[in-house]
């Protein structure tokens, strides 16, 4: 199979360079990890306000979203979680205990997503605000094996001091809620090629989210048109969003991974492009050390599902892997076996 080259120019122009990496993946921080946590869309894909009161159903689970006035938040709304976020993994791995009150300098953030820095973007901002700290969700998730059911949201408050001579925004706090605190002391957190910011349409950024977590540290991820568009939250009709899919395919330009769209099968394919397996894969050497887990066998998560149904098979095997570095490294006579037993453990104690 043959796939073309990437396509630099199907991204926005690069306006502030920056570092390669930031650490986070933003819908793990809305839901914890007894569901799959990129499966429930809470961010719209469209440009325009959506205030629909919307339900999203799979299987018996459920996740009701109820905007603000001035709608749902967007795709695009989310950088300023990721931005806060991604401050306080850096707080943390200093040793400092993450705030729940974040300040930030607004033309800070503007240059870490790749936006400019004019009025607009300072009025959008403003916008972002109210979506953000408007909108509520409650659901039917278990949340560490409770369910809590209640509307909750992102930010407990946010506050944007205004220069008055200028009538330019100088400083932003947001408060972010127990929830979000709680999930970033738990490391459940994903990192992100700096070039998602430079993605140009709402659904290839849900399209990318949706590949870094399912593919893991597999060799690849293969899914149905129809649960793609079932997952990514998409209000487009199915016929749309396979012609989006078919230019992510043609094009080949999201971050990290190769797309493959299989006419035939009707089916999406995503394969890991070679530098993002050099820097996010374990190396022969760690392996050899015994300082990590070898990548899980294709079976092993496929079973791994079947013995914890309804569970996020990813953020069971990042659990996995924690706790054993946790319990010092212990070796494992097979260590796919080892993740199928675990994943047996944790469907039973979060269902006792």
């Amino acid at each position: 199979m043959a796939l073309p080259p990437m396509a630099k120019d199907q991204l926005k122009r690069l306006k502030h360079p920056q570092k390669d990496l930031f650490v986070i993946d933003a819908l793990d921080v809305i839901i914890k990890d007894d569901m799959p946590s990129m499966e429930y869309p809470f961010y719209s894909l469209s440009k325009k306000p959506d205030r629909e009161v919307r339900r999203y159903e799979y299987k018996d689970r459920w996740i009701e979203f109820r905007p603000s006035i001035k709608g749902l938040p967007t795709i695009y709304d989310k950088d300023l979680i990721i931005y806060a976020i991604s401050n306080i993994i850096a707080a943390l791995d200093e040793g400092q205990e993450p705030p729940k009150e974040v300040e930030i300098d607004p033309y800070a953030f503007f240059v870490f997503t790749q936006r400019g820095t004019g009025g607009r973007d300072y009025d959008a901002l403003r916008d972002s605000l109210d979506r953000l700290d408007g909108t509520r969700f409650r659901t039917n998730i278990t949340m560490n094996g409770t369910i809590i059911d209640q509307w909750q949201g992102l930010l407990d408050k946010s506050a944007l001091k205004t220069n008055e001579a200028t009538g330019k925004p100088e400083v932003l706090r947001i408060t972010l809620s127990d929830m979000v605190i709680n999930t970033i002391k738990s490391r459940e957190v994903l990192t992100l090629n700096r070039d998602y910011f430079r993605l140009k349409k709402p659904i290839e950024r849900r399209i990318y989210e949706l590949a870094r977590k399912h593919v893991g540290q597999q060799n690849g991820w293969g899914v149905s048109l129809e649960t793609l568009h079932i997952k990514s939250g998409s209000r487009a009709v199915i016929r749309e969003f396979r012609r989006a899919v078919k230019h992510l395919s043609e094009h080949n330009h999201l971050p990290d991974y190769h797309v493959y769209f299989e006419k035939e099968t009707d089916k999406v394919f995503f394969y890991p492009r070679e530098e993002f397996q050099k820097a996010y894969k374990p190396n022969e050497q760690e392996e050899a050390e015994g300082e990590t887990l070898p990548a899980l066998a294709f079976w092993a998560i496929e079973k791994g599902k079947a013995a914890a149904p309804d569970m996020d098979i990813y953020a069971l095997e990042a659990d996995w892997r924690a706790l054993w570095k946790k319990t010092g490294k212990k070796p494992f006579e097979n260590h796919n076996a080892a993740f199928i037993g675990y994943c047996k453990s944790a469907y039973k104690k979060a269902n006792s």
